[in-house]
């Protein structure tokens, strides 16, 4: 079980928040891509402290090393430096849009709560005491928002980890970190990893056939073409 309330749990926690909200809303994919390698690291040093060691070295290798890199890998596939809007979401969205995607995370948000309250119900009402669970619950859900919220497949590829991320450390406060909840997060963290590959993968290979426009929403290609 994740330990009581102290100032380095906080701090990691604060950290894991400012980080995923920093690299799930920045629209330059290169910097967007920096900040997940952060997170990762971050999310790396979160399982050290709660006591799982073999987490934190599967989080640094997937995560942070392989996830990471995958997403550089993909941004390659974009035109260069020199040509700076494809590396730049330029995507709008109308209000009704956001204020659904809102609701979406909002609705996830509470989902998430009403599961605590009938599994754990004695963190239900103690989350000052668990801050890591806490940060994982607004993570989740904000990722969840941004997963529906953005248009540009990269970003949602982005969103989709920081999701598993979120996901994976409430897993851990729910059940804990013994062997059998650190093998269980292992194989999700692999399997995250290969997904992530094979998005990667997918999103060079639109670039490649059709350039860049294949990244875009299809309601805005269509608009643009009016």
């Amino acid at each position: 079980m994740i330990a009581s309330f102290d100032v380095i749990q906080s701090g990691l926690a604060l950290g894991l928040v400012v980080v995923a909200f920093a690299c799930l809303f920045d629209r330059h994919l290169l910097r967007a891509s920096a900040l997940f390698v952060l997170f990762a690291l971050l999310m790396s040093v979160s399982w050290w402290y709660l006591s799982a060691p073999w987490l934190a070295l599967t989080e640094l290798v997937l995560g942070m090393v392989l996830t990471g890199g995958s997403f550089f890998y993909a941004l390659r596939a974009f035109p260069s430096a020199a040509m700076a809007a494809p590396h730049v979401d330029g995507s709008q969205h109308v209000l009704s849009h956001r204020l659904t995607r809102g609701l979406l995370a909002l609705a996830w948000c509470a989902m998430i709560g009403v599961a605590i309250h009938y599994v754990m119900p004695e963190m239900a009402y103690s989350f000052a005491g668990h801050p890591l669970i806490l940060a994982s619950i607004v993570i989740a859900a904000t990722a969840m928002g941004a997963f529906a919220l953005h248009r540009h497949l990269l970003r949602r590829l982005l969103a989709f980890n920081i999701l598993g991320s979120g996901v994976f450390i409430l897993l851990a406060g729910m059940a804990g970190t013994v062997s059998g909840a650190q093998a269980l997060i292992s194989v999700g963290l692999t399997i995250a990893w290969l997904g992530t590959l094979l998005g990667v993968m997918l999103i060079r290979h639109l670039v490649i056939l059709e350039g860049v426009s294949a990244l875009e929403d299809e309601n805005d290609a269509a608009g643009q073409a009016q």
